[in-house]
């Protein structure tokens, strides 16, 4: 991706900014610099800009699992989220500026230290493309700050420069030609960024579906097509029942349930969507069930939309019309809806294709679910 041009600033440094990533600070880091920069205030606090980094992390860590550092080796930016997320009880879903608001005003020792060693290395080796004029020694990384900023301030052409040196409270001070282009580009480079962060997160976490999906809060999704599939499945079939308690489907007004949660697929494919009642799938949430008890019962239940697509012009009319929009995996379509399966066929690839992801899932720390009336277990 090729960033945008100035005739007074060396982009090439810019472009340079993201390699030889190791974690995941450099984008977080410099996103927040884009996202506090107003086209009036160019001068940030570390605190400033540590509380935007956690806002930005908060949905991919909480809802999604995703890891942000190596495998075995602890990431402070996921650990100060996980850390928040299970102390304080915000959701998921929780506005950034109320998560940006709480770290403004606290005072939790344990978030202060993980914000402190945020701050370690990141604000002074981002730009490490730009010094060109400067040659920073080994044991001055981990020196005095002041000395080492002093240094780094001698540089020419920064983007930012260290104003002042006092723990949270150092501030840096955006270059004025450097806020300029940052601010007027910072769509673009906000892209660019994302870009290289799901490329970072890819390679951190590469049995998970829809990383690029899985970086920001979730969109609004639109699965009532499905839902009213399954509306004619079930009028055709009024015998059906839920998978998890067993009740009827025919009175209900039903809710689509992910069999393998949402919040890991990041997709809305007919193979894992089925029916439930609305307070099943409440109580079920962002949980994993128990494959030993419900696995059977989805694989029945979607055979027997398989069947009856064959043997009902009705379901196959309304199969056509959701399959564009809920079956965009070609090799699954032909796999797992070919004609003429029998029960144990179409169970078997169903497993085939469903099992994988869900034992990722299991891994990356969702909670296995068995329903009780309406209460987690």
């Amino acid at each position: 991706m090729q960033l945008p041009y100035s005739d007074e600033l060396n982009i090439g440094y810019l472009s340079r900014l993201f390699d030889n990533t190791t974690n995941c600070y450099k984008f977080f880091w410099f996103q927040a610099i884009l996202n506090k920069l107003d086209g009036k205030n160019n001068s940030f606090s570390f605190d400033e800009l540590i509380n935007e980094m956690i806002a930005d992390a908060w949905y991919m860590v909480t809802e999604y699992h995703l890891r942000l550092g190596p495998l075995g080796i602890t990431d402070n930016l996921e650990e100060v989220v996980k850390y928040i997320y299970a102390e304080y009880k915000y959701k998921s879903s929780e506005k950034r500026e109320k998560i940006i608001e709480y770290l403004q005003g606290m005072d939790d020792k344990k978030v202060l230290k993980y914000k402190s060693d945020l701050t370690l290395n990141v604000p002074y080796r981002l730009q490490v493309p730009f010094y060109d004029d400067i040659k920073i020694e080994r044991n001055m990384w981990n020196g005095s700050k002041k000395n080492l900023t002093d240094e780094i301030n001698r540089q020419q052409r920064l983007m930012y420069y260290f104003v002042l040196i006092s723990g949270l409270g150092t501030k840096i001070e955006v270059d004025s030609l450097w806020a300029e282009y940052l601010y007027k580009n910072r769509e673009i480079l906000k892209g660019w960024t994302q870009l290289k962060l799901i490329q970072y997160l890819q390679n951190k976490n590469p049995s998970v579906p829809g990383i690029a999906d899985k970086i920001e809060a979730p969109a609004a999704r639109d699965i009532e097509r499905v839902r009213k599939y399954w509306k004619v499945i079930i009028q055709v079939d009024p015998s059906l029942r839920d998978i998890y308690g067993g009740e009827l489907l025919k009175d209900v007004n039903i809710s689509v349930d992910h069999f393998v949660p949402w919040q890991y697929v990041a997709h809305d494919e007919l193979w894992n969507l089925h029916p439930t009642t609305k307070s099943i799938n409440s109580s079920k949430s962002n949980s994993l069930p128990s494959w030993k008890m419900y696995f059977e019962s989805l694989g029945n239940m979607e055979y027997s939309a398989y069947e009856l697509r064959a043997k009902n012009e009705v379901v196959a009319h309304e199969f056509d019309k959701i399959a564009p929009y809920h079956l965009n995996n070609q090799e699954i379509r032909n796999q797992l809806y070919a004609k003429g399966l029998n029960r144990n066929e179409f169970i078997g690839r169903l497993e085939h294709v469903i099992k994988p992801i869900y034992e990722t899932a299991q891994t990356l720390g969702f909670k296995e679910w068995v329903y009780d009336g309406g209460n987690n277990l």
